[in-house]
């Protein structure tokens, strides 16, 4: 399937020997190379490059995300029978995360892949969290279309059963806003509030500000490279602050 959106998608002999190299150890079978390249092309290099301004992985990231969630969900349904709905999101909120996904897009070799603007690559956008993750989200949307969803969930599966393990063995990344929010709602009977107090940084390398309320309590700023990111990082902030107050 060429995408409708890419005025010139032909790939080099040299590039699709990379993305079969990227496919081999991951077990993909792509019929269409073209819709795997288009998943590591991020907006910076299509904002640089007019002729092919909506040659990006923002639709494929959109449709990635659907099948991850939809995969992850349907297995914690399953593995976990005797659990409530609660647990089961609480899971599944932290291994879908940008910070359980962006170590594993490094350790497949997704930043090597990435096609980035010039002003995103001098920044070091291969190693951003934001980016990783949603490429790897971008890769599983372009496996769907190219090979269905059952090929693209044995995909989502390979990597994602490992990290929910991980979690119910409290190994993996804590998700500390679900934990503050639990805490802060059964204690008092109020949400924390989050804000985000400013926005730094130029639109291709932005960072976000947030503080979290507790009441008349405030705790952060935090900073992260996404708001989500900000909020994770001031609810970790304020989740330390109270168990040690009441430790």
């Amino acid at each position: 399937m060429r995408s409708p959106f890419c005025r010139d998608n032909n790939l080099s002999i040299e590039r699709k020997k990379e993305l079969e190299a990227f496919c081999r150890p991951l077990k993909l079978k792509f019929h269409n190379f073209e819709l795997l390249e288009l998943a590591f092309h991020h907006r910076s290099y299509s904002n640089e490059n007019t002729q092919n301004h909506y040659c990006n992985n923002e639709r494929l990231e959109f449709l990635g995300d659907s099948v991850l969630g939809m995969a992850t969900a349907a297995f914690l349904y399953q593995d976990m029978r005797e659990n409530p709905e609660g647990d089961l999101a609480k899971i599944k909120a932290v291994v879908v995360s940008e910070n359980t996904l962006a170590p594993i897009g490094r350790r497949i070799g997704i930043d090597t892949m990435l096609v980035l603007g010039r002003g995103e690559e001098m920044s070091g956008g291969r190693k951003k969290k934001a980016i990783l993750a949603d490429c790897m989200e971008a890769v599983i949307g372009a496996y769907y279309l190219d090979s269905g969803y059952k090929a693209a969930e044995s995909y989502v599966l390979s990597f994602i059963i490992p990290e929910i393990r991980k979690v119910q063995q409290n190994k993996g990344e804590k998700d500390y806003k679900t934990m503050l929010q639990e805490f802060y709602q059964k204690k008092y009977k109020k949400c924390p509030v989050y804000e985000l107090i400013r926005k730094t940084g130029p639109d291709h390398d932005r960072t976000f500000h947030v503080v979290v309320h507790l009441g008349d309590s405030f705790f952060g700023p935090a900073e992260g490279k996404s708001k989500k990111a900000a909020e994770q990082n001031a609810a970790e902030i304020a989740w330390t602050e109270i168990r040690k107050n009441h430790s």
